[in-house]
Protein backbone atom coordinates (compact mmCIF):
# COMPACT_ATOMS: atom_id res chain seq x y z
CA UNK A 1 0.00 0.00 0.00
CA UNK A 2 1.66 3.21 -1.20
CA UNK A 3 1.43 6.14 1.20
CA UNK A 4 4.23 8.18 -0.34
CA UNK A 5 3.98 11.56 -2.04
CA UNK A 6 3.65 10.06 -5.48
CA UNK A 7 4.93 7.41 -7.84
CA UNK A 8 7.64 7.86 -10.44
CA UNK A 9 8.37 11.11 -12.22
CA UNK A 10 6.51 14.40 -11.70
CA UNK A 11 3.88 15.10 -14.33
CA UNK A 12 4.51 17.75 -16.97
CA UNK A 13 1.88 20.45 -17.29
CA UNK A 14 -0.77 19.98 -19.91
CA UNK A 15 -2.16 16.57 -18.99
CA UNK A 16 -5.75 15.88 -19.97
CA UNK A 17 -7.70 14.14 -17.21
CA UNK A 18 -11.28 12.97 -17.67
CA UNK A 19 -13.02 13.35 -14.28
CA UNK A 20 -16.31 11.71 -13.32
CA UNK A 21 -18.47 11.53 -10.21
CA UNK A 22 -22.11 10.98 -9.22
CA UNK A 23 -22.24 13.26 -6.19
CA UNK A 24 -25.38 15.37 -6.35
CA UNK A 25 -25.29 16.98 -2.91
CA UNK A 26 -23.44 20.25 -2.35
CA UNK A 27 -21.71 19.21 0.87
CA UNK A 28 -18.29 17.99 1.98
CA UNK A 29 -18.18 15.61 -0.97
CA UNK A 30 -18.64 18.51 -3.37
CA UNK A 31 -15.85 20.42 -1.65
CA UNK A 32 -13.45 17.54 -2.24
CA UNK A 33 -14.50 17.33 -5.88
CA UNK A 34 -14.30 21.06 -6.59
CA UNK A 35 -11.03 21.60 -4.74
CA UNK A 36 -9.19 18.78 -6.49
CA UNK A 37 -10.44 19.84 -9.91
CA UNK A 38 -9.43 23.45 -9.20
CA UNK A 39 -5.99 22.41 -7.97
CA UNK A 40 -5.36 20.22 -11.02
CA UNK A 41 -6.27 23.11 -13.30
CA UNK A 42 -4.07 25.47 -11.30
CA UNK A 43 -1.19 23.09 -11.97
CA UNK A 44 -1.74 23.52 -15.71
CA UNK A 45 -3.76 20.40 -16.47
CA UNK A 46 -7.00 20.18 -18.43
CA UNK A 47 -9.81 18.52 -16.48
CA UNK A 48 -12.85 17.41 -18.46
CA UNK A 49 -15.72 16.88 -16.01
CA UNK A 50 -18.66 14.55 -16.58
CA UNK A 51 -21.10 14.95 -13.69
CA UNK A 52 -24.79 15.12 -12.72
CA UNK A 53 -26.54 18.32 -11.72
CA UNK A 54 -25.87 19.07 -8.06
CA UNK A 55 -28.44 20.16 -5.43
CA UNK A 56 -28.30 21.69 -1.94
CA UNK A 57 -26.96 19.47 0.84
CA UNK A 58 -30.28 19.37 2.74
CA UNK A 59 -32.38 18.60 -0.35
CA UNK A 60 -33.32 15.17 -1.68
CA UNK A 61 -33.50 14.35 -5.36
CA UNK A 62 -36.81 13.84 -7.17
CA UNK A 63 -35.78 10.31 -8.12
CA UNK A 64 -35.09 9.26 -4.53
CA UNK A 65 -38.41 10.74 -3.35
CA UNK A 66 -40.52 9.15 -6.09
CA UNK A 67 -38.99 5.72 -6.64
CA UNK A 68 -39.14 2.81 -4.20
CA UNK A 69 -35.71 1.89 -2.94
CA UNK A 70 -35.32 -1.30 -5.00
CA UNK A 71 -36.18 0.61 -8.19
CA UNK A 72 -33.89 3.50 -7.32
CA UNK A 73 -30.95 1.12 -6.91
CA UNK A 74 -31.66 -0.52 -10.25
CA UNK A 75 -31.85 2.96 -11.79
CA UNK A 76 -28.39 3.67 -10.34
CA UNK A 77 -27.04 0.57 -12.05
CA UNK A 78 -28.82 1.41 -15.30
CA UNK A 79 -27.40 4.93 -15.22
CA UNK A 80 -23.98 3.37 -15.82
CA UNK A 81 -25.00 2.99 -19.47
CA UNK A 82 -25.91 6.68 -19.81
CA UNK A 83 -22.74 7.64 -17.95
CA UNK A 84 -20.57 5.43 -20.17
CA UNK A 85 -21.97 7.05 -23.31
CA UNK A 86 -21.22 10.52 -21.91
CA UNK A 87 -17.71 9.47 -20.91
CA UNK A 88 -17.02 7.77 -24.22
CA UNK A 89 -18.00 10.92 -26.12
CA UNK A 90 -15.70 12.98 -23.89
CA UNK A 91 -12.85 10.49 -24.34
CA UNK A 92 -13.16 10.52 -28.12
CA UNK A 93 -13.33 14.31 -28.26
CA UNK A 94 -10.62 15.20 -25.73
CA UNK A 95 -8.21 12.22 -25.92
CA UNK A 96 -7.41 12.16 -22.18
CA UNK A 97 -4.20 10.78 -20.75
CA UNK A 98 -6.08 9.29 -17.79
CA UNK A 99 -9.53 8.77 -16.32
CA UNK A 100 -10.25 9.73 -12.68
CA UNK A 101 -13.49 8.63 -11.03
CA UNK A 102 -14.94 9.15 -7.56
CA UNK A 103 -16.40 5.78 -6.58
CA UNK A 104 -20.09 5.16 -6.00
CA UNK A 105 -22.26 2.07 -5.83
CA UNK A 106 -23.71 0.52 -8.98
CA UNK A 107 -21.16 2.51 -11.01
CA UNK A 108 -19.68 0.37 -13.78
CA UNK A 109 -19.14 3.09 -16.37
CA UNK A 110 -15.47 3.57 -15.42
CA UNK A 111 -14.72 -0.14 -15.72
CA UNK A 112 -16.20 -0.17 -19.22
CA UNK A 113 -14.51 3.08 -20.27
CA UNK A 114 -11.05 2.04 -19.13
CA UNK A 115 -11.41 -1.37 -20.75
CA UNK A 116 -12.70 -0.02 -24.07
CA UNK A 117 -10.29 2.89 -24.46
CA UNK A 118 -7.29 1.34 -22.69
CA UNK A 119 -6.55 4.39 -20.56
CA UNK A 120 -5.36 4.41 -16.93
CA UNK A 121 -8.24 4.29 -14.47
CA UNK A 122 -7.68 6.13 -11.17
CA UNK A 123 -10.44 5.39 -8.67
CA UNK A 124 -10.93 7.59 -5.59
CA UNK A 125 -12.55 5.71 -2.70
CA UNK A 126 -13.99 7.60 0.27
CA UNK A 127 -15.91 4.83 2.03
CA UNK A 128 -16.88 1.13 1.77
CA UNK A 129 -20.22 2.22 0.39
CA UNK A 130 -21.93 -1.17 0.23
CA UNK A 131 -21.29 -1.62 3.94
CA UNK A 132 -22.12 2.01 4.77
CA UNK A 133 -25.40 2.18 2.88
CA UNK A 134 -26.40 -1.26 4.08
CA UNK A 135 -25.93 -0.13 7.67
CA UNK A 136 -27.42 3.37 7.57
CA UNK A 137 -29.80 3.50 4.61
CA UNK A 138 -30.50 -0.10 3.83
CA UNK A 139 -29.98 -1.81 0.48
CA UNK A 140 -32.55 -3.76 -1.50
CA UNK A 141 -29.82 -5.52 -3.47
CA UNK A 142 -26.89 -5.88 -1.02
CA UNK A 143 -25.08 -8.60 -2.98
CA UNK A 144 -25.40 -6.66 -6.23
CA UNK A 145 -24.19 -3.48 -4.52
CA UNK A 146 -21.17 -5.23 -3.00
CA UNK A 147 -20.37 -6.88 -6.34
CA UNK A 148 -20.48 -3.54 -8.18
CA UNK A 149 -18.12 -2.00 -5.61
CA UNK A 150 -15.62 -4.88 -5.74
CA UNK A 151 -15.71 -4.82 -9.52
CA UNK A 152 -14.70 -1.14 -9.59
CA UNK A 153 -11.91 -1.66 -7.09
CA UNK A 154 -10.49 -4.70 -8.88
CA UNK A 155 -10.53 -3.17 -12.38
CA UNK A 156 -8.99 0.19 -11.46
CA UNK A 157 -5.39 0.75 -12.51
CA UNK A 158 -4.84 2.53 -9.18
CA UNK A 159 -7.16 2.83 -6.19
CA UNK A 160 -6.90 6.00 -4.07
CA UNK A 161 -8.51 5.42 -0.64
CA UNK A 162 -8.49 8.37 1.74
CA UNK A 163 -7.02 6.39 4.67
CA UNK A 164 -4.88 3.30 5.25
CA UNK A 165 -7.81 1.84 7.18
CA UNK A 166 -10.00 2.16 4.09
CA UNK A 167 -7.17 0.76 1.99
CA UNK A 168 -7.45 -2.51 3.89
CA UNK A 169 -11.07 -2.85 2.79
CA UNK A 170 -9.80 -2.65 -0.78
CA UNK A 171 -6.99 -5.19 -0.30
CA UNK A 172 -9.44 -7.53 1.43
CA UNK A 173 -11.49 -7.41 -1.78
CA UNK A 174 -8.51 -8.80 -3.68
CA UNK A 175 -6.78 -5.67 -4.95
CA UNK A 176 -2.95 -5.91 -4.76
CA UNK A 177 -1.36 -3.44 -2.34
CA UNK A 178 0.90 -2.18 -5.14
CA UNK A 179 -2.15 -0.65 -6.84
CA UNK A 180 -3.30 1.25 -3.75
CA UNK A 181 -2.16 4.84 -3.15
CA UNK A 182 -3.52 6.36 0.07
CA UNK A 183 -4.53 9.97 -0.61
CA UNK A 184 -6.13 11.76 2.36
CA UNK A 185 -8.25 14.88 2.15
CA UNK A 186 -6.50 18.23 1.91
CA UNK A 187 -6.94 21.93 2.50
CA UNK A 188 -6.40 25.21 0.65
CA UNK A 189 -3.87 26.95 2.88
CA UNK A 190 -4.41 30.27 1.11
CA UNK A 191 -7.99 30.45 2.39
CA UNK A 192 -7.59 28.40 5.57
CA UNK A 193 -4.66 30.19 7.20
CA UNK A 194 -4.01 31.18 10.83
CA UNK A 195 -5.87 34.38 11.77
CA UNK A 196 -6.45 36.49 14.85
CA UNK A 197 -8.83 34.59 17.13
CA UNK A 198 -10.05 37.58 19.15
CA UNK A 199 -10.74 39.63 16.03
CA UNK A 200 -12.75 36.74 14.62
CA UNK A 201 -14.80 36.51 17.83
CA UNK A 202 -15.57 40.22 17.69
CA UNK A 203 -16.63 39.93 14.06
CA UNK A 204 -19.11 37.20 15.03
CA UNK A 205 -20.36 39.05 18.12
CA UNK A 206 -18.93 36.49 20.53
CA UNK A 207 -17.81 37.89 23.88
CA UNK A 208 -16.76 34.61 25.51
CA UNK A 209 -13.06 34.24 26.33
CA UNK A 210 -13.22 30.57 25.28
CA UNK A 211 -14.98 29.25 22.18
CA UNK A 212 -15.39 25.53 21.55
CA UNK A 213 -16.04 24.92 17.87
CA UNK A 214 -17.33 22.20 15.56
CA UNK A 215 -17.86 22.27 11.79
CA UNK A 216 -20.01 19.81 9.90
CA UNK A 217 -23.27 17.98 9.39
CA UNK A 218 -24.61 17.45 12.91
CA UNK A 219 -25.55 13.84 13.59
CA UNK A 220 -26.44 12.07 16.84
CA UNK A 221 -23.28 9.98 16.80
CA UNK A 222 -21.05 13.07 16.83
CA UNK A 223 -21.57 13.24 20.58
CA UNK A 224 -22.02 17.02 20.74
CA UNK A 225 -24.59 16.64 23.53
CA UNK A 226 -21.63 15.91 25.80
CA UNK A 227 -20.12 19.27 24.88
CA UNK A 228 -23.40 21.01 25.75
CA UNK A 229 -23.31 19.27 29.13
CA UNK A 230 -19.68 20.33 29.60
CA UNK A 231 -20.53 23.98 28.94
CA UNK A 232 -23.46 23.74 31.37
CA UNK A 233 -21.87 21.83 34.25
CA UNK A 234 -18.10 22.31 34.32
CA UNK A 235 -17.14 25.35 36.44
CA UNK A 236 -14.09 25.88 34.23
CA UNK A 237 -16.50 26.36 31.29
CA UNK A 238 -18.72 28.97 32.93
CA UNK A 239 -17.74 31.55 30.30
CA UNK A 240 -17.33 29.15 27.38
CA UNK A 241 -19.38 29.30 24.19
CA UNK A 242 -20.13 26.34 21.91
CA UNK A 243 -20.18 27.35 18.24
CA UNK A 244 -21.49 24.69 15.85
CA UNK A 245 -21.07 25.67 12.21
CA UNK A 246 -23.49 23.47 10.34
CA UNK A 247 -26.88 21.79 10.54
CA UNK A 248 -28.32 18.32 10.62
CA UNK A 249 -30.76 15.90 12.23
CA UNK A 250 -29.29 16.33 15.74
CA UNK A 251 -29.74 20.11 15.78
CA UNK A 252 -33.16 20.24 17.48
CA UNK A 253 -32.10 17.84 20.24
CA UNK A 254 -28.98 19.89 20.94
CA UNK A 255 -30.93 23.14 21.11
CA UNK A 256 -33.48 21.57 23.46
CA UNK A 257 -30.70 20.18 25.65
CA UNK A 258 -29.02 23.59 25.84
CA UNK A 259 -32.31 25.26 26.73
CA UNK A 260 -33.08 22.69 29.44
CA UNK A 261 -29.60 23.25 30.91
CA UNK A 262 -30.03 27.02 30.85
CA UNK A 263 -27.13 27.64 28.45
CA UNK A 264 -29.00 28.35 25.22
CA UNK A 265 -27.36 31.80 25.09
CA UNK A 266 -23.95 30.11 25.07
CA UNK A 267 -24.69 27.59 22.32
CA UNK A 268 -24.90 28.78 18.71
CA UNK A 269 -25.79 26.58 15.74
CA UNK A 270 -25.38 28.55 12.54
CA UNK A 271 -27.16 26.31 10.07
CA UNK A 272 -25.64 25.41 6.70
CA UNK A 273 -22.81 27.79 5.89
CA UNK A 274 -21.12 28.32 2.50
CA UNK A 275 -17.66 26.80 2.53
CA UNK A 276 -16.02 30.09 1.61
CA UNK A 277 -17.27 31.59 4.89
CA UNK A 278 -15.86 28.85 7.12
CA UNK A 279 -12.45 30.47 7.75
CA UNK A 280 -14.16 33.39 9.48
CA UNK A 281 -15.85 30.98 11.88
CA UNK A 282 -12.99 28.53 12.47
CA UNK A 283 -10.74 31.52 13.26
CA UNK A 284 -12.94 32.15 16.31
CA UNK A 285 -12.35 28.67 17.75
CA UNK A 286 -10.02 28.36 20.71
CA UNK A 287 -10.57 24.60 20.72
CA UNK A 288 -11.68 22.67 17.63
CA UNK A 289 -13.72 19.56 18.35
CA UNK A 290 -13.81 16.19 16.60
CA UNK A 291 -15.65 14.19 19.30
CA UNK A 292 -16.34 11.17 17.10
CA UNK A 293 -15.31 9.88 13.70
CA UNK A 294 -16.20 7.11 11.27
CA UNK A 295 -13.40 4.56 11.55
CA UNK A 296 -12.29 4.71 7.89
CA UNK A 297 -12.94 8.41 7.11
CA UNK A 298 -10.58 11.30 6.38
CA UNK A 299 -12.50 14.21 7.98
CA UNK A 300 -12.27 17.33 5.83
CA UNK A 301 -12.75 19.62 8.84
CA UNK A 302 -9.66 18.13 10.51
CA UNK A 303 -7.32 19.50 7.83
CA UNK A 304 -9.03 22.90 7.97
CA UNK A 305 -8.65 23.02 11.76
CA UNK A 306 -4.97 22.11 11.37
CA UNK A 307 -4.22 24.66 8.67
CA UNK A 308 -5.77 27.42 10.78
CA UNK A 309 -3.71 26.52 13.83
CA UNK A 310 -6.59 25.50 16.04
CA UNK A 311 -6.02 23.32 19.13
CA UNK A 312 -7.75 20.04 18.27
CA UNK A 313 -9.40 17.42 20.47
CA UNK A 314 -10.07 14.17 18.60
CA UNK A 315 -10.43 10.42 19.21
CA UNK A 316 -7.28 8.29 18.99
CA UNK A 317 -8.77 6.03 16.32
CA UNK A 318 -6.48 4.46 13.76
CA UNK A 319 -7.50 6.75 10.92
CA UNK A 320 -7.01 9.87 13.05
CA UNK A 321 -3.59 8.60 14.12
CA UNK A 322 -2.63 8.54 10.44
CA UNK A 323 -2.74 12.36 10.61
CA UNK A 324 -2.49 13.58 14.21
CA UNK A 325 -0.05 12.98 17.07
CA UNK A 326 -1.12 13.34 20.67
CA UNK A 327 0.70 16.17 22.45
CA UNK A 328 2.37 17.44 19.28
CA UNK A 329 -0.53 18.81 17.22
CA UNK A 330 -3.62 17.68 19.15
CA UNK A 331 -4.98 16.12 22.30
CA UNK A 332 -6.29 12.65 21.57
CA UNK A 333 -8.56 10.54 23.75
CA UNK A 334 -9.69 6.89 23.62
CA UNK A 335 -12.42 6.62 21.02
CA UNK A 336 -15.86 6.51 22.61
CA UNK A 337 -14.67 7.55 26.08
CA UNK A 338 -16.69 10.72 26.66
CA UNK A 339 -15.20 11.22 30.14
CA UNK A 340 -11.75 11.31 28.60
CA UNK A 341 -13.06 13.64 25.89
CA UNK A 342 -14.40 16.04 28.53
CA UNK A 343 -11.12 15.87 30.44
CA UNK A 344 -9.16 16.70 27.27
CA UNK A 345 -11.35 19.73 26.56
CA UNK A 346 -11.05 20.92 30.15
CA UNK A 347 -7.28 20.50 30.03
CA UNK A 348 -7.01 22.66 26.93
CA UNK A 349 -9.47 25.22 28.29
CA UNK A 350 -7.15 25.86 31.22
CA UNK A 351 -3.90 25.97 29.24
CA UNK A 352 -3.56 28.71 26.60
CA UNK A 353 0.18 28.02 25.98
CA UNK A 354 -0.64 24.37 25.22
CA UNK A 355 -3.34 25.47 22.78
CA UNK A 356 -0.81 27.68 21.00
CA UNK A 357 1.76 24.88 20.88
CA UNK A 358 -0.68 22.37 19.41
CA UNK A 359 -1.95 24.87 16.85
CA UNK A 360 1.57 25.65 15.68
CA UNK A 361 2.34 21.94 15.47
CA UNK A 362 -0.71 21.35 13.31
CA UNK A 363 0.20 24.15 10.89
CA UNK A 364 3.74 22.78 10.63
CA UNK A 365 2.47 19.28 9.85
CA UNK A 366 0.23 20.53 7.03
CA UNK A 367 3.29 22.15 5.48
CA UNK A 368 5.68 19.28 6.16
CA UNK A 369 3.45 16.59 4.68
CA UNK A 370 1.86 18.90 2.09
CA UNK A 371 -1.64 17.90 3.19
CA UNK A 372 -3.15 20.33 0.70
CA UNK A 373 -5.35 20.11 -2.37
CA UNK A 374 -2.42 21.34 -4.43
CA UNK A 375 -0.29 18.53 -3.01
CA UNK A 376 -2.99 16.02 -3.85
CA UNK A 377 -3.25 17.40 -7.39
CA UNK A 378 0.50 17.07 -7.89
CA UNK A 379 0.40 13.47 -6.64
CA UNK A 380 -2.63 12.56 -8.75
CA UNK A 381 -1.12 14.10 -11.87
CA UNK A 382 2.20 12.31 -11.28
CA UNK A 383 0.36 9.02 -10.90
CA UNK A 384 -1.72 9.64 -14.02
CA UNK A 385 1.38 10.59 -16.01
CA UNK A 386 3.43 7.60 -14.96
CA UNK A 387 0.57 5.21 -15.62
CA UNK A 388 -0.26 6.75 -18.99
CA UNK A 389 3.22 6.78 -20.51
CA UNK A 390 3.21 3.17 -21.74
CA UNK A 391 -0.42 3.48 -22.83
CA UNK A 392 -1.77 5.15 -25.95
CA UNK A 393 -4.22 8.04 -25.49
CA UNK A 394 -7.92 7.32 -25.76
CA UNK A 395 -8.21 8.42 -29.36
CA UNK A 396 -5.62 5.91 -30.52
CA UNK A 397 -7.58 3.12 -28.89
CA UNK A 398 -10.89 4.32 -30.23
Amino acid sequence: MDTSDGKGQPAPSGLKILYNHRTRSRDGQSIHIDELIHALREEGHTVIVVEPQRVDAMASTVERRMLPQFAYELAELGYSIVEFIQLARAAIRHKPHAFYQRANLYMLSGVWLAGFFRIPYLLEVNAPLAQERGKFGGLSWPRLAAWSERTMWRHATAVLPVTKVLGRYVTDAGVPEARIVVTPNGVDTKRFAPADCEAAKRALGLSSPLVLGFVGYVREWHGLEHVVDLVAKDPAMSDAHLLIVGDGPARQALEERAKAAGVESRVTITGVMPHEKLPGYVSAFDIALQPEVTSYASPLKLFEYMAMGRAIVAPASENILEVLEDGADSILFPKGDMNAFAAAVARLAADAPLRAKLGAGAVAKIARRDLTWRGNAIRVAALAWNLSRPVHPASQAA
